[in-house]
């Protein structure tokens, strides 16, 4: 989505006032958590017809025929009654016919997130009986519900997609390996994509083997699906505007309605006093954040923290105007070469084609 003078509400100076993250500290309870659970606004609309495969790379096109057929094997009675219904007209249950999970194995910007949630979309289930989050959210929803409340809210369901499995937590992917065990045994079918671990630097086919190994027991339950391509954010695509002056965010903030306005350092400092779970609702009603002075980030645990605020924009479609340092120098070259250098790389990615969006919020 990109955004002209009149589609973003500019106004005079006098008719609107950025509100700034940093004074807000948002509650989420517990019954939002599992209602928020769908594909986020960026992808609430794509399906498997409005992903386009790059021709020169065919494990694209190959994965949307395999999750199509994945989508449609998940139709049919489910629940409860269904059990109940089999327990008293068969014999003994029919086994199942294959994986009861699919795992996408690829890098940043090669159309994960549009796939898995264009399977969540396919899926012949009533919403409410399909869970779509972030591995963050999942463990949140844990910690909201308890373990066994979590089981019981989700084992009716018929899906549960997880993006951006986090494998980098080892206490957090034994918790949900355990859950999603419980899930599948309940009916659940499963489908993720992940992260890599610390210390890969590379991207391939250890991806896969690394979380199928980190699920433990739930292995033999996964489909790997190898998709191959580049970052199709910048496919094609013009660079990223350059960062604007001070003066300019400014006047484009308070022009905007609905727009924030933060200084980039007090933010990050702010984002430290927030779990990272509640960020998607720390910019609740915004239409565009608007950032002054961005630097450098200064370590690791601050870098990772953007990561995640970078992921809830990107999946509310909301556009950043920054000033200051462009975006591909938010990370240091040791962050860049570590070991969770693909979770930078795809802020980048994602801060970029928010600039882009951005770009139209800014008097000519």
């Amino acid at each position: 989505m990109s955004y002209s003078t009149a589609a973003s509400g500019q106004r005079s100076v006098t008719e609107a006032t950025p509100v700034a993250l940093c004074t807000r500290e948002p509650r989420v309870p517990a019954d939002r958590l599992v209602a928020d659970m769908v594909p986020p606004p960026r992808f609430d609309s794509v399906r498997f017809d409005t992903y386009v495969p790059d021709p020169g790379r065919p494990s694209q096109s190959q994965a949307v025929a395999v999750l199509s057929a994945f989508a449609t094997g998940l139709g049919g009675p489910h629940g409860p009654s269904a059990r109940s219904a089999r327990r008293w007209f068969a014999k003994k249950p029919a086994a199942p016919t294959g994986p009861r999970g699919v795992y996408l194995d690829g890098g940043y910007g090669v159309g994960k997130t549009h796939l898995l949630a264009s399977l969540w979309h396919a899926t012949p289930a009533p919403a409410e009986e399909k869970a779509f989050g972030t591995f963050v959210e999942l463990t949140n929803l844990v910690g909201a519900l308890g373990f066994q409340q979590t089981v019981e809210t989700l084992g009716g369901h018929r899906l549960l997609c997880i993006d951006e499995f986090e494998l980098d937590d080892p206490g957090d992917t034994v918790l949900i390996s355990s859950l999603l065990r419980r899930l599948v045994d309940s009916g659940v079918a499963l489908a993720a994509t992940s992260n890599t671990l610390p210390g890969k630097l590379g991207e391939g086919r250890f991806a896969a083997a690394d979380f199928l190994r980190e699920i433990q027991g739930l292995a033999a339950q996964f489909r790997p699906l190898r998709i191959d391509g580049e970052d199709y954010r910048h496919r094609g695509l013009p660079e990223a505007p350059a960062p604007y002056s001070d003066d300019q965010v400014t006047r484009a903030a308070y022009a905007t309605e609905g727009a924030s306005l933060d200084d980039f350092p007090g933010l990050l400092d702010h984002l430290a006093k927030v779990h990272p779970s509640r960020y998607g609702a720390l910019t609740d009603g915004v239409r565009a954040v608007c950032l002054t002075d961005v630097t450098a980030v200064p370590d690791q645990s601050t870098a990772l923290r953007l990561v995640v605020l970078a992921d809830r924009l990107y999946d509310r479609e909301i556009p950043v105007l920054a000033s200051g340092l462009p975006f591909d120098r938010l990370f240091s070259e040791e962050m860049l070469n570590g070991g969770y250098r693909k979770k930078y790389f795809r802020a980048i990615s994602r801060l970029t084609a928010l600039a882009r969006d951005a770009k139209g919020l800014v008097s000519q």
